[in-house]
This record gives C-alpha cells, sequence and structure tokens, in this order.
C-alpha cells in the first residue's frame, strides 16, 4: 500500500461517523489544498513535508513516524540523531535488520527502562 493510499483509506474510513474527514475540510486543517491532498491520496504527487505529514497524522489518529516511513522520510530529529553517530547507528540497524520483532520489542524495552 503506498502513502497515499494509506492516507485516502484511513481518512475514508473516519469519514462517515465525522464530516470533517472531507478531502476539503481535512486540506483546510493541516494548510493545503483540496487538489494537493486529492493529488498525494492518488498518488500523482510526491508525499508531501514532513510537517505536512505530521499534520496529516494528527488529524487522522496515525503515529507519524510510521507515515513518514511511508512516505519514504526519517523524521529531522532522527536524523539528528543519526547524524551524532552514523556509523554506529548503521550498524546496529543493518544488525536488527532481520530480527523479529518480539526481540526488538525486548530491546526497545530494555534501553527506554535503563536495563542494559
Amino acid at each position: 500500500m503506498t502513502f497515499g493510499e494509506y492516507i485516502r483509506k484511513h481518512r475514508e474510513a473516519l469519514k462517515p461517523q465525522d464530516r470533517r474527514f472531507s478531502v476539503r475540510q481535512v486540506a483546510q486543517r493541516i494548510g493545503v489544498e483540496p487538489a494537493y491532498l486529492s493529488k498525494i491520496e492518488r498518488g500523482d504527487v510526491a508525499p508531501p513535508s514532513e510537517a505536512k505529514i505530521r499534520a496529516l497524522a494528527e488529524e487522522l489518529g496515525e503515529d507519524p513516524d510510521v507515515l513518514l516511513a511511508m512516505a519514504g522520510k526519517v523524521s529531522l530529529d532522527l536524523q539528528e540523531i543519526i547524524r551524532k553517530r552514523p556509523q554506529l547507528f548503521a550498524d546496529l540497524i543493518r544488525q536488527l535488520k532481520s530480527a523479529p520483532d518480539h526481540a526488538l520489542l525486548r530491546i526497545a524495552r530494555d534501553v527506554r527502562d535503563g536495563d542494559w
């Protein structure tokens, strides 16, 4: 599923319960033209900027990091973290690439809790 398809699917799922999720109204709330949001959803244009993706995530109740990843982008805060130790993070990500989800979740929990 592409970024645009994902956005449309989730926006359309919210629309029957709340008319504020029309293309026009969502576009207005995130500060773009409705035609532009429609083009994004159809995949006619590249995904928008990080700021607009974050605004879309907020509107749709989605995780901004997931939407950024679907758009092929990395948030500015993560880029800054990686730039400080690029070799270490590149090696870490490559090593974790094939690890199962439960192992990644355990590592994240251990780091968050300071159990390492």
